[in-house]
């Protein structure tokens, strides 16, 4: 597709915790917690309220009317500040110097003083209702393959919720990871293709994890994509977990808008129209085999003028408008909905659908759609389906969306308005000083890759070595132990027994330590470093002695093969003499590979073969 012709845009939002000690407003520590291990409880229904100018966030009031109870799990690390019964503290230093170096490596404006705001966010992910946010630094840049793109702001916030369970009325949550501190960096919309998406965004990455500072593993980071084309609108893709599927979101996203034109235009060629009406048809389904409807409360019907067939058409892989509906329906709360482009399907019979028609006086160029549950839910959600399907006919919604994990996405909430934001009165500002600035840039992870291939380490390697969070460890032992050797001992093998299904995750900094000392001193041969690695998972607290029992008797064996061999090639030895070495290393090593170092093995047979030589 040629993407400048249909006017692509598009801006990433990176949000990265920090590792800190501390939570950003309390002294909580910044660790995950198994919900199992929860000691105590609690609920929340949350509400909007009007700001001063009387206006109300749209997206805070489609929350709203969801109806949704909000559970929290709470911990022995967590606090009174997380469950919003507690002022908040001052701002983690730690956090705060942290942000202001990464501004630094993205060539950002700092701001003179960091003024904490409220954001508004009443999804249960906050048990305030906002999320607090401050602007650290704006107008910086990155360059990306020879193109400058501008990075506009870089906030510190505090992270949200871990959601536990979505029960449909009901989201559990988990306040560990409430408040760990988080730096959101926004570009601005310069990507102009999908492939440049997924480069700016591992670049940023890659800057980030730079630090050695900042979180890792699956949700420490996450990307949200603005994606908007001509005639379209600008959506908000939230909760990008993995690279790997960014450029497939903003390529389905351009398929989606487009198609979504695509629908407008034949619309208005059909002069299609909405029913604004509601129509209850639950006495149609009161003996209908769909055990979804049977066990409803009430069954409600709209009529889309015109839609038949375009309910049906697919928009994103596997997604159809249909399916844009029925997220709205289950944001309320509902299984989903049924539509006539389906039906008769699900139980529900061709004459139940016959009926339903009359009822709603629908034509064969109509489409008709079905929400069965609690009644209020079912109004609601089809009230906001009738506005959905009322834009069908003007174009592209500006909305906030879901990423899916085959690239697709699915509808959220309304995109919330600019006006959400309000002083934080509970957290003094912050001035920034010179001396706070006077931070040392660390070396990049791609300039590090780089000194590593020049010390022989393959390309891809030497990326995945530099990247490691045992990158010091490898610089350390580089220096007394061949590069590859430590590369092959950090991550060669722990991905090969990976493979068998043993779990590496047991090995840690200290493991590995013991592993590449034990090598540096001879006391193990390079060729044992899988079998040490291998015991080190299943006996995580062996001591060194533990590790290297054994190898004292191993000793004792070569000298004593070394002994025989020497008396059974005398003749060898005395027509050679220290040329005799390489055939009598070969002998030994046949039955000493990777049980002893071949530099012990040679040193024990050249001081045994000297002293033979002597005494002949």
């Amino acid at each position: 597709m040629n993407y400048d012709s249909i006017g692509l845009k598009v801006g990433i939002e990176i949000h990265q915790q920090l590792d800190t000690k501390c939570k950003l407003f309390c002294n909580c520590p910044t660790v995950h917690r198994d919900p199992e291990e929860s000691n105590f409880q609690f609920f929340r229904y949350l509400r909007s309220k009007r700001s001063e100018m009387g206006e109300v966030d749209r997206a805070a009031m489609e929350e709203v009317e969801r109806r949704k109870k909000f559970t929290y799990l709470s911990y022995n690390t967590t606090c009174l500040v997380e469950s919003d019964e507690e002022p908040p503290r001052e701002m983690n230093r730690e956090a705060l110097e942290l942000s202001l170096l990464i501004a630094k490596m993205l060539n950002m404006v700092v701001v003179d003083e960091v003024h904490v705001m409220r954001k508004i966010v009443i999804d249960g992910s906050n048990t305030t209702g906002f999320q607090r946010t401050a602007l650290i630094a704006f107008d910086g840049f990155i360059e990306v393959e020879g193109e400058k793109i501008g990075i506009a702001t870089l906030c510190l916030e505090e992270e949200a919720c871990r959601k536990v369970e979505d029960r449909g009325k009901e989201v559990v949550y988990s306040l560990d990871r409430l408040g760990i501190p988080l730096v959101e960096i926004g570009t601005n919309p310069d990507i102009k293709s999908p492939k440049m998406a997924k480069t700016v965004a591992a670049k940023l990455g890659m800057i980030l994890r730079s630090t050695n500072r900042v979180k890792r593993g699956l949700g420490t980071i996450r990307q949200d994509v603005n994606i908007s084309i001509r005639d379209g609108a600008r959506v908000e893709i939230k909760g990008v977990q993995t690279l790997d599927i960014l450029d497939k979101i903003v390529e389905y996203e351009v398929k989606r808008q487009l198609s979504l034109l695509e629908i407008r235009d034949e619309l208005k060629k059909r002069n299609a129209k909405v029913d604004r009406k509601l129509y209850d048809v639950s006495d149609v389904f009161r003996n209908t085999k769909s055990k979804i409807i049977r066990k409803a409360e009430t069954v409600m019907a709209i009529k889309l003028e015109g839609f038949s067939g375009i309910v049906g058409r697919e928009i994103q892989p596997g997604r159809r408008l249909g399916t844009e509906f029925a997220d709205i329906a289950k944001s309320f709360g509902l299984g989903g909905i049924f539509h006539t482009d389906e039906l008769p399907a699900y139980g529900i019979s061709e004459r139940e659908v016959e009926e339903l028609k009359k009822i709603v006086n629908s034509s064969d160029r109509d489409a008709v759609i079905l929400a069965a549950g609690e009644k209020e839910r079912v109004e609601k959600a089809l009230l906001r389906i009738i506005e959905r399907a009322e834009y069908c006919l003007i174009g592209v919604p500006e909305e906030t969306r879901k990423a899916n994990e085959d690239g697709t996405t699915s509808y959220l909430r309304p995109l919330p308005g600019a006006a959400r934001m309000y002083p934080e009165t509970d957290v003094p500002p912050v001035r920034i000083t010179k001396d706070m600035l006077e931070l040392e840039i660390p070396e990049l992870i791609e300039e590090r890759a780089k000194r590593y291939e020049n010390m022989g380490l393959s390309e891809d390697l030497a990326w995945i070595i530099a990247d490691s969070p045992y990158y010091s460890l490898f610089e350390e032992f580089a220096k007394v132990l061949p590069a590859t050797l430590v590369a092959r001992v950090l991550h060669i093998i722990p991905a090969e027994i990976r493979k068998e299904g043993l779990d590496t995750s047991k090995l840690e900094e200290r493991h590995y330590r013991m592993v590449l000392k034990l090598i540096q001193e001879g006391k193990v041969a390079k060729e044992g470093a899988e079998e040490l690695l291998r015991a080190l998972i299943e006996n995580p607290e062996a001591s060194e002695e533990e590790l290297t029992a054994g190898k004292t008797g191993k000793l004792e064996e070569l000298e004593a093969l070394i002994d025989e061999l020497l008396e059974e090639k005398k003749d060898l030895i005395e027509e050679r003499k220290m040329g005799a070495f390489k055939p009598l290393m070969g002998e030994v090593m046949k039955v000493f590979r990777g049980k002893i170092d071949g530099k012990i093995i040679a040193d024990v047979l050249k001081k045994k073969l000297e002293s033979c030589i002597k005494q002949n």
